[in-house]
C-alpha cells in the first residue's frame, strides 16, 4: 500500500519538475528590432551610400562605353552582367563593416538586457522587448 507521504512527495516532485521546466522556457527573453531603422541610423550608412552611388555611376559609364563599342548582343549582355557583378562585390565590401557593427551592437544590447532571442519586429505578432533605439545608441557610441 502506498502511503500518503509517498503520494505527497511524488506530487510535489512532479509539480517542482513542471515549474522548473516552465522557468527554463520563460528564461528565453525575446527582443525585437527594426532592422532598417538601425541600418539607416548607422553613423557610416550615408557615407557608404554616397560611395555606392558614385561607384554605380562609374560602372554604368564603363558598361555603356563598352556596350556602345560592341555589336554582338550576347557580348553586350555579358558586359552588363559583369559590371553588375562588380558593383555587387563593391557593395558587399562597403556594407560588410556596417553589418558587423550592427551585429555586435545587437549582441551587446541583448547581453546587457539579458535577452536570449532577437528577431525582426516585422516577424513578431505580439510581445517582445523592442531594443531598436538601444542598438542605435550603442552604434553611435563608437
Amino acid at each position: 500500500m502506498i502511503s500518503k507521504k509517498t503520494i505527497i512527495a511524488s506530487v510535489t516532485a512532479a509539480a517542482a519538475t513542471l515549474l522548473m521546466a516552465g522557468a527554463v522556457f520563460a528564461a528565453d527573453a525575446v527582443g525585437t528590432i527594426t532592422t532598417q531603422k538601425i541600418m539607416f541610423q548607422h553613423p557610416k550608412f550615408e557615407q557608404v551610400q554616397k560611395q555606392l552611388k558614385d561607384i554605380s555611376a562609374t560602372k554604368q559609364k564603363e558598361a555603356q562605353s563598352a556596350i556602345d563599342k560592341e555589336t554582338d548582343d550576347k557580348k553586350k549582355a555579358q558586359i552588363y552582367q559583369s559590371k553588375r557583378q562588380e558593383l555587387a562585390v563593391e557593395e558587399q565590401k562597403l556594407m560588410d563593416p556596417i553589418f558587423k557593427d550592427i551585429n555586435l551592437a545587437i549582441r551587446t544590447v541583448a547581453n546587457q538586457k539579458k535577452l536570449t532571442v532577437i528577431v525582426d519586429k516585422e516577424a513578431v505578432f505580439f510581445g517582445g522587448v523592442d531594443i531598436t533605439d538601444d542598438v542605435i545608441a550603442e552604434l553611435k557610441k563608437k
